[in-house]
Formats: C-alpha cells, structure tokens, sequence
C-alpha cells in the first residue's frame, strides 16, 4: 500500500501508548467520574461546516440519513434521529440583506442540535427496564442491550431527541462520547469544531464561560444574545433544573425548533389523572340523572 511521504517520515509514534488525559490537551478539562460535563454551543461562531456531524458518525459508527435533497435550504440531514446524533441547522433569515447588516451579523442563524443530557431527564424517568441511566459524568446514556423498544422515552423527551432505530427497533441518541470520555478523550464532535462553536467540559465552568460570552456581544451591540439551558433561563423550565448541552442564541428558542418552555412529562401525570376521574364521574352522574328521569 502506497503512504503519503509526511507519513513515512513519521513511521514510528512518539508515544508508547494512548495519551493519558488528552482532553486536557485538547479542551483543557481533566475528565474526572463524578463531575458534571457537557456541551456549550455558541451558535455566533457556528460556520455550518458539518464537521461535528461527520465526526460523530464516524466514531459512533452511524449510518448515513436522507442521501437525496431535502430542498429545506442546506440542511440535507433534516433532523437528529436514531442514526443522526447530531444536526446542523441551516435558518435563512427572511428579509434580511447582506449590506445592511453590522460586520458581524448575517442573515443566517446556524446551530449543531445534540441531545440536551437533561439534568432531570425526562427520558430516564419514562424507561421501564432501566435502559437508560445517568453515567458517572452526568450524562444519560441508553443500553440497547437492555431497551425493549417500547418507545416510552420517545414522547417523555421535550426536544424530541430520543428515536427508535428502523435497524434494530432499540431507542438511540447521542451519549455525549461515554466510551470517549472514560478513556479521557474530549467527545469527537467538540474536537472536530473548528471554530469552537462546540465547547466541552464542566457544567459550572462552562455556564461562567457562557454568561461571560454573552456579556462580550452586549458589548458589541448584539443585544439580542441570552443563554438557553442554563438555570432560571429559558430551556430549562418545567423542572428541568438545567441542560448538560445548552446553547447561545440570537433568536427566539422556536426559530432553532426549540421549545420556549419544555417541561418533564411526568409532571402532567397527576393533573391528566384526576381530569381524567373527573370526566368518568362527570359521565356517571350523567349516567344516573338520566335512568333517574326514567
């Protein structure tokens, strides 16, 4: 087999084996079990590249989506689905010109979608086997050894992230590189960002790292810019507590199909039960009036 000549001036590694704690090489985080990790996406930075979404398929292995044309601008991929962890979203701006437009802005908003590793996942809580649970990085992760594919989290999820394979009828979503971060390796998407749209590390480091973000494009005149995921913010509403993967946004949540106020399913458990007993005795009582009556 032929080799590139830069790579037969380097035949040997450096190294003797994997580089121990690489991500702090990488993302300047020590990945450590027990501490809250995750994703902050500044989508001003996001360029449209794709490059998270080729790297995520690559390592996790996933096969490809939707290989036509969607016709929906320059998103072929369409939506995160069960082969598909993560999305880049293409928002063309309608009536917005080029020149007349700061600098720094455009018509385009950008955003790479990623499963938001809900602090109070509303998926976990739906999953009768147990399938999915929360890893020692705080991330929710789902065993397809274990899923029945019964679909409970699919509708539990208010970002409609959680989908069933057509493969093997098991639920899949991005696990935010588990195998990746026990080995100390930054997850294949933040990697391969490369304008650090994608940042990864510590939930409390990152949510600094963000407020300070949006601080710096106040400043610049995008007053626009807000968090959304983090706490008392938008995302992370109806007892969500907070998201491990929240984002930078210019635009209102719905423009990027976000919802403005998710909520966790199991809190509507309790009022659709006494509605619904208030609807069979609203039904008996009508039931009784009437054989009353005759």
């Amino acid at each position: 087999m032929d080799m590139h000549p830069r790579a037969l001036e380097q035949s040997n590694s450096q190294f003797g084996g994997p580089i121990p704690n690489e991500s702090e090489l990488t993302a300047g985080v020590r990945i450590e079990p027990g501490k809250s990790y995750g994703f902050f996406t500044d989508t001003t930075l996001c360029i449209g590249c794709k490059a998270c979404e080729v790297a995520c398929k690559e390592w996790n292995n996933l096969p490809a989506d939707n290989l036509g044309l969607t016709g929906q601008s320059y998103d072929n991929t369409g939506a995160l689905s069960a082969n598909t962890w993560r999305h880049v979203n293409f928002i063309e701006k309608a009536g917005v010109r080029e020149n007349d437009l700061a600098p720094f802005q455009s018509g385009w908003l950008m955003m790479s979608d990623v499963c938001k590793h809900c602090h109070n996942a509303p998926c976990l809580e739906a999953c009768p086997t147990g399938a999915l649970f929360k890893t020692e990085f705080d991330t929710v992760v789902v065993q397809q050894d274990i899923c029945n594919g019964c679909g409970y989290c699919v509708p539990a999820c208010p970002f409609g992230v959680v989908d069933l394979s057509d493969l093997d009828g098991k639920a899949h979503k991005c696990t935010l590189c588990y195998d990746r971060l026990k080995g100390g390796l930054e997850p294949a998407c933040a990697k391969s960002c490369p304008t650090d749209s994608i940042q990864f590390g510590e939930i409390g480091e990152l949510q600094q790292r963000a407020r300070e973000r949006v601080g710096e494009l106040h400043r610049l005149g995008a007053e626009e810019a807000y968090l959304y995921g983090t706490p008392g913010a938008p995302g992370a509403t109806g007892d969500l507590g907070h998201l491990n993967a929240f984002f930078l946004l210019t635009d209102r949540p719905e423009t990027y199909n976000l919802p403005a106020a998710p909520t966790r399913a199991s809190n509507r458990v309790v009022p659709s039960l006494f509605s619904g007993l208030a609807a069979v005795a609203g039904l008996a009582l009508a039931a009784a009036a009437m054989f009353a009556r005759r």
